[in-house]
C-alpha cells in the first residue's frame, strides 16, 4: 500500500558518541530525505550497543550513517559491530529498503560477506568527483545523476571488490562508493549522500585531529571544498521513488 510523505516513519543507525554531531546527522539525514525529524527514530549503538537483528522491521526503511569515533574492522573493540551487521544482512534477507552511508557502506560490505580494507595515508578527504557505471542507467535512485558529480567523502576504510550480490553503480580512483545490492531495495554509499559542503567544513574541523596533519592540510582540504546537490539529491529520490512511488515493487 502506498503511503504520503507524511505518514513515512524511518530508522536510523547511529553510530555517532559526540552530542553536536549526533544532533547534525539527524537533522541532515532529515533535510535532505526532506522528512521532518519527528519521523525518523534514532539508534544509537553506543548507548544501546546490542539489539535485535528485527528491530528496523515496523519501519518503512533503515538509514545507517557514518562514524569516526568506531572501526568498522574492531568488532573487539566495538561489539556492536557485530548487531550492526546482522540488522544490515536481515534487512537484506527480508526486503526491507536501505539507504547506508560512510560506515554503514562499510559495514554493509561486510554484512553481506565481503572485504573492508584500511588506509592509513592518502585516503580521500573533502569533495571529490564520482564516476558512474554504466549500470546506473537502470538505477531507480542514480539513473538521472550527472557522472563526475561531486560528493563528500572523508574515510580511511574502503572497499575494491564487492560480493556477488551486489552491483557496482559508482567508484572514485581509490575505491568502490556505491552499490545496490541485486533485486533488493538496498543501497550503500562510501561517499556521504547527507553531507553538504557547510556540515563537511564544521565536521572535519571538529574532528581534524583525527583526519588532518593540522590546520594548513585543513584549510587546503575546505579551500578547495566544492558544492554537491548531485549527491544530497539521493536521499530524496530514495524517499520519493523508493519509499513512495514504490518503483522497486515494478523491478
Amino acid at each position: 500500500m502506498q503511503k504520503e510523505r507524511r505518514q513515512l516513519k524511518l530508522l536510523l543507525l547511529q553510530i555517532r558518541d559526540g552530542a553536536q554531531v549526533r544532533q547534525e546527522e539527524l537533522a541532515s539525514f532529515a533535510e535532505y530525505c526532506e522528512l521532518s525529524v519527528e519521523q525518523i527514530d534514532v539508534l544509537n549503538v553506543f548507548d544501546t550497543p546490542e539489539f535485535s537483528q528485527d528491530i528496523a522491521d515496523s519501519y518503512d526503511a533503515l538509514l545507517v550513517g557514518g562514524a569516526s569515533e568506531a572501526n568498522v574492522l574492531r568488532p573487539d573493540e566495538y561489539p556492536f559491530v557485530m548487531d550492526c551487521q546482522r540488522l544490515l544482512a536481515h534487512c537484506a534477507e527480508i526486503g526491507k529498503p536501505v539507504f547506508a552511508s560512510c560506515f554503514g557502506f562499510q559495514l554493509a560490505v561486510l554484512a553481506l560477506g565481503g572485504e573492508i580494507h584500511h588506509r592509513e595515508t592518502d585516503f580521500e578527504m573533502g569533495t571529490i568527483p564520482i564516476s558512474l557505471e554504466y549500470s546506473v542507467w537502470q538505477d531507480a535512485i542514480f539513473r538521472d545523476t550527472p557522472d563526475g558529480f561531486y560528493a563528500v567523502s572523508v574515510h580511511k576504510q574502503y572497499a575494491s571488490a564487492l560480493p556477488l550480490s551486489c552491483l557496482s553503480l559508482a567508484y572514485s580512483d581509490q575505491c568502490i562508493h556505491a552499490f545496490k545490492l541485486r533485486d533488493r531495495p538496498f543501497w550503500a554509499f562510501q561517499f556521504h549522500p547527507e553531507v553538504d559542503k557547510k556540515i563537511l567544513v564544521e565536521r572535519l574541523t571538529f574532528y581534524k585531529e583525527k583526519y588532518t596533519d593540522g590546520d594548513d592540510q585543513l584549510d587546503q582540504v575546505l579551500s578547495t571544498a566544492k558544492d554537491t546537490p548531485q549527491s544530497n539529491a539521493l536521499l530524496g529520490k530514495f524517499v520519493q521513488r523508493i519509499l513512495i512511488d514504490q518503483e522497486h515493487l515494478d523491478s
